[in-house]
């Protein structure tokens, strides 16, 4: 890999830099402010996002990026170039040192340095408004209004304004306004800026979509949408005070609710082309850092964990597990996942019905994918309405992706959906562990049956499989094989010494039910399952262990473990047959 080079705290390879001020080649974890960033870490340079900002005059942005991908580590890179210097609000300099080493600073031979340093911001945050009513979430999102207004309390003395003015804007610095007033906080805000500055303003807003969500999970959906619409159209639309808006989220909250009246706003998705390289990690940006920190021998296992995804027309990684992984000396392991709530996901795999959730063992085999149309402005009670709203939200959450980004406004159109890397997919393995661990009864009992599968105990097998037939399963989902296939797949992952199982796949003369194959065949045996379904008072219903080991015969007939390896721990084969919540089992060991 070739080196780049190091001047006056700039590392260049290619057409790539990052900043190191501080020469410590220290990775910002959980660092999200920018100045702190500049001064203290390496920063991957993203700053062309402000050209792409500037791009559009007097617009309104919305970039929706999933979790952890820099959205507000670019906002506060926003917020520090074009916020003026006001000598009353604190940490509020010149960053001129800053980004005099960024490539924003040199773009078009330096035209958008005029920029630089020439608004007054407004920056918000909702990433703390999550109340469970939404009386507490409102009071939260008053607050931090009042508190940005506090930021700027120079314009309570403003010999500009009018004693009007400053009234409006004591009654919202105080918590003291009204219904209509907090309504119209967010272009109070921007006009008293503009009045006082004499130039137009710069909007900020990060984590617009945290209350929605909430408000989505706690019941009160309708009330946050509802101010929203009211206090972001009147800043956002036809507001002469306003330079540019920009906003972020995970999810696109659109169509009638928030944003219906706003014409002027140009969302950013993960299937744009635009701004496609602004947030996550690019290939060479991730051999830039690694060259920089010496790490390079870790590249194969970084891009199988944590590479993956497609943003427009460039691939890109996860930037929150890439740090972290470079930062823990190159150890593979599950970052992103475990920052927060994996709602949306942990609602998919314990909730589905038995259609969706086959689906997603579909995307779990290797190089398992969808086709799935992408509605990226999806509202969250189509979640409700719409089963197949919840494979668009798993995509703008991050949890999918796809290469087929053309046409993103086009909801129609099939994409080819898949698991970006083996991060994630080890977030869908471990919510669907959970599930069928609480399916089983419990961890152990879920070990146990998995140890009498490999032990060829029938009758511990046949009784666990109808003990949880029994707790949880109705006999009207119980008409055809589908609902035992999907229940033994489930119950099959998180073996202990086993990978995943792979099912419906071409193998001898046929294809076979289910296989688990061991991750060392000289210690555990390849594991074969074939599944047969009797209708309830049928002649075959009357004799299930007949139709078992017709299955367990099935097995050697069709060749079915032609395809896998098999080491000196041989096979296990097991033949099962289910009539509503009657299991048999008959299985036999075969040595290699």
């Amino acid at each position: 890999m070739a080196q780049g080079t190091y001047e006056s705290g700039i590392y260049r390879r290619g057409d790539v830099r990052l900043s190191d001020l501080a020469g410590r080649k220290a990775l910002p974890i959980g660092v999200s402010d920018f100045r702190t960033v500049l001064k203290n870490y390496v920063f991957v340079d993203k700053s062309l996002l402000i050209a792409d900002v500037l791009a559009t005059p007097g617009a309104s942005l919305l970039f929706c990026r999933p979790r952890r991908f820099g959205k507000s580590l670019n906002l506060s890179m926003l917020q520090a170039f074009f916020e003026t210097t006001i000598p009353s609000i604190p940490g509020v300099t010149d960053t001129t040192e800053l980004f005099q080493g960024l490539a924003i600073w040199d773009a078009e031979d330096g035209r958008y340095r005029e920029h630089h340093g020439a608004y007054p911001v407004v920056r918000l945050s909702f990433g703390n408004t999550k109340g469970s009513e939404w009386d507490e979430t409102l009071e939260s999102i008053q607050a931090n209004i009042a508190a940005e207004y506090e930021r700027h309390n120079y314009l309570a003395v403003s010999d500009v304004l009018s004693e009007r003015d400053q009234e409006l804007f004591l009654q919202v610095a105080s918590r003291n306004a009204s219904q209509g007033v907090w309504s119209r906080s967010l272009l109070t805000l921007c006009e008293l800026l503009h009045k006082h500055h004499g130039t137009q303003v710069v909007v900020l807003i990060d984590e617009y979509d945290a209350p929605v969500m909430t408000g989505y999970t706690y019941g009160y959906y309708d009330e946050v949408v509802a101010f929203l619409k009211r206090w972001l159209t009147g800043a956002l639309k036809d507001n002469a005070a306003l330079a540019v808006g920009v906003l972020t989220g995970v999810q696109r909250i659109s169509k009638e609710s928030i944003f219906s009246d706003l014409n002027n706003l140009i969302v950013n998705t993960s299937l744009s082309v635009a701004s496609d390289e602004r947030y996550g990690f690019t290939q060479m940006e991730i051999d830039t850092l690694a060259s920089y920190r010496n790490q390079t021998d870790g590249m194969a296992e970084a891009r199988a964990w944590y590479d993956g995804y497609r943003f427009g027309n460039v691939d890109v990684y996860n930037p929150w597990s890439a740090l972290n992984y470079f930062n823990s000396q190159c150890t593979a392991d599950v970052y992103w996942g475990n920052t927060s709530r994996n709602d949306i996901l942990t609602s998919l795999v314990h909730d589905t019905d038995d259609k969706t959730m086959s689906e997603l063992y579909t995307l779990m085999q290797p190089d398992g994918t969808l086709d799935k149309a992408i509605d990226t402005s999806i509202v969250f009670p189509d979640l409700g309405i719409r089963p197949e709203a919840v494979w668009s939200m798993l995509y703008l959450a991050g949890y999918l992706t796809t290469n087929d980004t053309k046409l993103p406004n086009n909801i129609s159109l099939s994409r080819v959906l898949r698991i970006p890397n083996r991060e994630v997919a080890h977030l869908f393995r471990s919510d669907i562990i959970e599930r069928f661990s609480s399916i089983a009864g419990d961890r152990e009992r879920l070990g146990q049956l998995h140890r009498a599968l490999t032990e060829c105990k029938d009758d511990v097998v046949a009784k666990e499989l109808e003990c949880i037939l029994k707790d949880n399963a109705s006999y009207h989902d119980l008409y055809h094989e589908a609902p035992y296939h999907t229940l033994l797949l489930g119950l099959l992952f998180g073996m202990s010494g086993y990978e995943d199982p792979v099912s419906n796949r071409e193998a001898g003369h046929g294809r076979f039910d289910v296989r688990v194959q061991p991750i060392s065949p000289d210690r555990d045996p390849l594991i074969t399952i074939e599944a047969k379904w009797a209708a309830p008072k049928s002649s075959e219903a009357t004799n299930l262990p007949a139709l078992a080991q017709a299955a367990l015969a099935q097995i050697e007939q069709q060749v079915y473990e032609s395809s896998a390896f098999i080491g000196a721990a041989g096979t296990v084969r097991w033949g099962v047959a289910f009539s509503g919540k009657h299991v048999i089992c008959k299985s036999e060991r075969v040595a290699r």
